[in-house]
C-alpha cells in the first residue's frame, strides 16, 4: 500500500507509526492549508450565510405566518432558515406577502445555492483527493525516466544532490528515498519527489523507479546499510551507474564488490582536507572551491571536439588534468596519452560563474 500526503503526536507514537508504513511516496507540491483549517473555514462561512438568511427572514417577519401561532419570532426566522437552506422545507413556516416572496426568489434562494455550494464543495473535496493523488502519483510514474535516485537526504545526500543539480538536472529528475518521514518532508519543501521506507528493501525502491533510473547515490549514514542498498539497487537496474559514499575506507572495496561504480570514502576525504588546509591554507581554499559545484572553480568531464584530435593535453585551451580512455585514466603527464583522440574524455578544470550552466555533454565528477 502507498500514497500520496502532506504528512502531519506524541514522539513515540510518531515512531511507532514510522515503523508500521513500509514505503510511501510523496510528491512535491505547493503549500496548501491544513485540511482541519479549511473545513473549520467552511462551516464557518455556512453559519455566517444561515445566521444572514435567518436576519433577513427576521426582519421581514411580518410577511410570514406561522401555522402553530401565525407569528414569526426569532428562534422562528433561524428555523426557517435552516430548512430552507438545506432543502429540507417542511412549509410549516411560509413566505405570505409579495415582499417576503421576492426575498425568497432574490435572496434566500441565493443564500441556499451558496450554502450548498460551501458544504457539498467541501464534501466532494474531501471524497476526490485521494483520487487526484492518485491520479497524480501515476502520471508521474508514467513520466519518471533516466531520472537520479538518491538514498539518504542527510549533509552527504543534500549536498550530492546540490551539485548534480547545478549542473542543470532538473528537480523533477530527482527522487529521495529515506526512512524518515521528516526527512521526505523537507525533501519535498525543497522540490524534491520523495519515498517514505527502507532502501534496503527492493518494493521501496521500485516505488522509486529505480530500475528506470540513470544514476543512483547512495549516501547512507551506515556503511552495512550501503552496502545492502548497492546489491538490492544493481539488482534492480544492470545499466545505472552508483555512486556509494562509506564511512570506513576499509569497507571501500566491499562496496565496489556490491557493484558500486564509485565509492567515496567521507571520514578519510574530510580528512585529507583537513591537513591540507593546515600545511596550505590556499591550497585548501582551492579544494573547496572545486568542491562545490556552480561556482568558481569546477571539474567536469567532457568529450574531445574534433578541434582537439591530434593535440597534445598541453595544447589544449582547457586545463586538463586527465584522460579518460576506455577504461582507463590516464594523468596528463602520462607518457601513454599521446595526442587526444576522438573518442577519449577530457577532466578539465573550468571556471564557471554562478548563472552558467554546464553543457548537456559534460558532466561533474563526483566530489569526494
Amino acid at each position: 500500500m502507498f500514497h500520496v500526503k502532506l504528512p502531519g503526536h506524541d514522539a513515540i507514537a510518531r515512531q511507532a507509526g514510522e515503523r508500521l508504513v513500509t514505503h510511501r511516496v510523496e510528491l512535491p507540491r505547493q503549500r496548501v492549508e491544513r485540511p482541519l483549517f479549511q473545513v473549520t473555514k467552511r462551516v464557518l462561512m455556512a453559519l455566517l450565510v444561515l445566521v444572514g438568511t435567518a436576519f433577513i427572514v427576521y426582519f421581514d417577519r411580518e410577511g410570514y405566518t406561522d401555522n402553530s401561532d401565525k407569528s414569526v419570532d426569532l428562534l422562528d426566522a433561524f428555523y426557517y432558515a435552516t430548512v430552507t437552506l438545506s432543502t429540507t422545507g417542511y412549509g410549516d413556516i411560509t413566505p405570505v406577502s409579495d415582499g417576503a416572496r421576492l426575498t425568497n426568489i432574490f435572496l434566500i434562494t441565493p443564500l441556499r445555492v451558496l450554502f450548498l455550494i460551501i458544504l457539498v464543495g467541501t464534501t466532494l473535496e474531501v471524497l476526490t483527493e485521494r483520487t487526484r493523488e492518485e491520479w497524480r502519483l501515476n502520471r508521474w510514474r508514467t513520466a519518471l525516466r533516466e531520472h537520479t535516485v538518491v538514498i539518504g537526504f542527510g549533509t552527504k545526500g543534500r549536498s550530492a544532490i546540490q551539485t548534480v543539480c547545478a549542473t542543470g538536472l532538473k528537480k523533477e529528475q530527482v527522487v529521495v528515498v529515506d526512512p524518515s518521514s521528516k526527512v521526505i518532508e523537507a525533501a519535498t519543501a525543497d522540490g524534491y519527489a520523495g519515498v517514505i521506507g527502507d532502501a534496503t528493501r527492493s518494493d521501496v525502491l521500485l516505488r522509486a523507479e529505480v530500475q528506470r533510473a540513470r544514476q543512483i547515490i547512495i549516501a547512507t549514514q551506515r556503511d552495512d546499510t550501503a552496502v545492502l542498498v548497492t546489491l538490492t539497487a544493481r539488482q534492480l537496474n544492470r545499466k545505472a551507474k552508483i555512486v556509494a559514499a562509506v564511512r570506513e575506507e576499509e569497507n571501500a572495496p566491499l562496496l565496489k564488490q556490491s557493484g558500486a561504480d564509485a565509492v567515496i570514502t567521507s571520514a578519510s576525504a574530510a580528512g585529507r582536507l583537513l591537513g591540507l588546509s593546515v600545511l596550505s591554507p590556499s591550497a585548501g581554499m582551492v579544494m573547496e572551491d572545486l568542491i562545490q559545484q556552480g561556482s568558481g572553480l569546477d571539474m567536469t568531464e567532457r568529450p574531445v571536439i574534433k578541434a582537439e584530435v591530434g593535440k597534445g593535453v598541453r595544447e589544449i585551451e582547457d586545463l586538463v588534468v586527465s584522460v579518460v580512455r576506455g577504461h582507463r585514466v590516464l594523468g596528463y603527464d602520462d607518457p601513454a596519452i599521446g595526442k587526444v583522440q576522438l573518442t577519449d574524455r577530457l577532466i578539465t578544470i573550468v571556471r564557471v560563474s554562478p548563472h552558467s550552466h554546464v553543457a548537456p555533454d559534460m558532466r561533474p565528477l563526483p566530489q569526494d
